[in-house]
């Protein structure tokens, strides 16, 4: 089959290696453009644009895939079928009727739960037990296509969203290379979504990671989780931000005023009152420092009282 494979970030690789090393003729690379990162913001390409390379695949990177010059130059490569991993933009009707086959997307979710851009930072979020990873068939919908098969992984209390989402990616190009040349050959019959039990998540912004210490230590424990990488679960100390990288719930029946720090764990971390029990912070990383232990950076401070929180409205 001539394949044309769509992806950008690291984790999508997995997915493009899974189809070189299987054998597929892939007529064309699509990717995001070259972006400025770093702290001198120097231009540089998408992880699936260096891995392309390296196969010598031809790559392709629209601004958009809206200009009907670059959905004819796509038209042109005559693949047979379509394979998306995290790619960067939704397909219009357009680009949809290029391949006979339809699109394979690779979506890292027990769809229907956790559509959209964030499924695994969701999962984290809502305290699921288990989580997994769908092969679908792209519609015009947000990840409302059908689907073609579906494999089921535990989400440990302690799973983190980067090197998750990364794990169910190399699981989701195990079950690409599996299901490609079955539903090629008609074997399997796509499964229509149940819509009505649809959930759906956001594009994350950098004030998602803001804490409020009047939730639960629960849920601002998961935050933790599920902000990492980006964009972090932050606090505010003394007007700076304060990230919390990793943190545990400690059980208490304090009434002390949320944000405040109310001891030392076991460990001599600090304990942060919550809104529901207290949070040890285990690392943080202040401003403009590498990370460290909470216990160090609490034995830097000198303070009668430190409450965290306060001027947040400013970062």
């Amino acid at each position: 089959m001539r394949v044309l494979f769509l992806g950008s970030p690291s984790f999508a690789v997995h997915a493009l290696d899974a189809l070189v090393a299987a054998g597929y003729d892939i007529v064309g690379v699509v990717t995001q453009p070259d972006r400025p990162a770093g702290r001198d913001r120097r231009l540089t390409p998408p992880p699936v644009k260096v891995a392309a390379l390296a196969h010598g695949l031809p790559v392709f990177q629209p601004e958009t895939l809206r200009d009907p010059a670059v959905v004819a130059s796509l038209a042109a490569l005559q693949p047979d079928v379509g394979v998306v991993a995290a790619y960067g933009e939704i397909l219009r009707r357009a680009v949809l009727a290029i391949p006979p086959l339809g699109y394979l997307n690779i979506h890292p979710s027990l769809l229907p739960l956790y559509r959209g851009p964030t499924p695994v930072a969701g999962a984290i979020l809502a305290g699921e037990t288990v989580t997994g990873v769908t092969i679908m068939l792209l519609d015009p919908g947000m990840d409302s296509g059908p689907i073609l098969a579906q494999a089921v992984v535990d989400l440990p209390p302690t799973a983190r969203a980067g090197p998750l989402t990364d794990e169910l990616f190399r699981l989701g190009a195990e079950l690409l290379v599996q299901t490609l040349p079955r539903y090629a050959r008609g074997e399997i019959e796509p499964r229509p979504q149940d819509h009505s039990q649809a959930t759906v998540t956001k594009m994350l912004k950098k004030e998602d990671g803001r804490i409020d210490w009047s939730l639960p230590a629960i849920v601002i424990e998961r935050m933790t989780r599920a902000y990492d990488p980006w964009p972090g679960a932050y606090t505010v100390w003394q007007g700076q931000p304060l990230r919390v990288i990793s943190a545990a719930v400690t059980a208490t029946a304090a009434a002390a005023t949320p944000g405040l720090v109310i001891g030392r764990s076991m460990r001599g971390h600090p304990l942060v009152q919550t809104g529901s029990d207290a949070l040890e912070l285990v690392e943080v990383q202040p401003a403009s420092r590498r990370p460290m232990s909470g216990a160090a950076w609490l034995a830097g401070i000198h303070a009668s009282e430190i409450r965290l929180g306060e001027a947040a409205h400013d970062q």
